[in-house]
């Protein structure tokens, strides 16, 4: 399990990335949006590689209606903060009460 701290470290950092990172990004990579399923998101690994093999682009609904929804969120901040240049999320369009 991660710790609150471990989280709050984890989006401090991945703040700092975020905000150095331009709002427009160009990306050759596959472009998903997995809506928080986090099996869903390890069968995708699975098919296209997983990081930093394989770049890839998120798209909005990171952790909106899945059960492991927050997993989901914080394993993608995670591989952002370690692979900055390869993972890209965009936009978070609406978050879950509890995110």
């Amino acid at each position: 399990p991660i710790s609150e701290e471990q989280v709050k470290r984890l989006f401090l950092k991945a703040r700092e990335i975020l905000i150095e990172e331009g709002n427009v990004q160009v990306v050759d990579s596959p472009s998903r949006d997995i809506h928080g399923q986090f099996f869903d998101l390890m069968e995708l690994f699975k098919m296209g590689g997983f990081c930093p093999e394989t770049n890839y682009l998120f798209m909005a609904d990171f952790g909106d209606r899945g059960f492991y929804s927050i997993k989901t969120f914080l394993l993608l901040l995670a591989l952002k903060v370690r692979y900055p240049e390869r993972i890209t999320l965009v936009s978070f369009t609406f978050l879950c009460r509890y995110l």
